[in-house]
């Protein structure tokens, strides 16, 4: 496991990597890399799918709209954004033109595979976190399973390979399409899931370190 400042070096040095990255199409289209921020000593690592276009424009995760909410909901649960690393499972915003204008789309499966073993992966082995929380079906599908059902099975905790526990919501911008009571509803849920992962950061810190034998 690396030290404090042996993992914000690490992260550094990944993001200075990435910034340049061509491995795959999405570099045709980005204006930014958008690697992820926050504190790479954090035990609690939020990812969602891929950058939109204010993340695009400005190169950081979950500047807009969505992520003014999900700021919001994490500091009703006493977080915020400098106590937690945040990222995506894709580091360039996956576009579409229509109408003369780039939409966002998902990212296509090589692309999100060839970004998930350059970065992803290599990032969280870096920070090693406890808690994983999961924003979205497509970062549940990546860090939990595949084929992750996020109506039925979110809120649970599951193990992964990336962390000890990991537990998925409902990503803030789906939460903002909803409206009146389901959009009530829909934000509730998320801070009860942001709840969920602060308090398990805390048991998991007082369970004993897992070994291989």
């Amino acid at each position: 496991m690396a030290e404090a400042g042996d993992k914000e070096q690490q992260v550094a040095d990944l993001a200075e990597r990435a910034s340049v990255c061509v491995a795959c199409d999405l570099h045709e289209s980005r204006t930014n890399v958008v690697f992820g921020e926050g504190n790479p000593n954090s035990p609690l690592v939020l990812v969602g799918e891929g950058p939109g276009e204010t993340e695009d424009r400005t190169g950081r995760p979950f500047v807009g709209r969505a992520g003014k909410l999900l700021d919001e909901c994490l500091r009703e649960c006493g977080i915020l954004r400098k106590h937690v690393f945040v990222t995506n499972v894709v580091r360039c915003r996956p576009t579409l033109e229509e109408g003369g204008r780039l939409k966002n789309r998902p990212p296509r499966t090589d692309e999100a595979n060839t970004c998930i073993s350059l970065w992803l992966e290599p990032t969280l082995t870096v920070i090693d976190p406890l808690v994983i929380l999961c924003l979205g079906a497509p970062a549940a599908n990546t860090i939990i399973k595949k084929g992750f059902k996020m109506m039925q099975e979110r809120g649970q905790f599951f193990e992964s390979k990336y962390a000890r526990y990991a537990i998925a919501a409902l990503h803030p911008a789906y939460i903002l399409r909803q409206q009146g009571e389901a959009y009530d509803e829909a934000r509730a849920s998320l801070v009860q899931d942001i709840e969920a992962a602060r308090k398990k950061v805390i048991e998991a810190k007082k369970e004993p370190p897992r070994t291989l034998f």
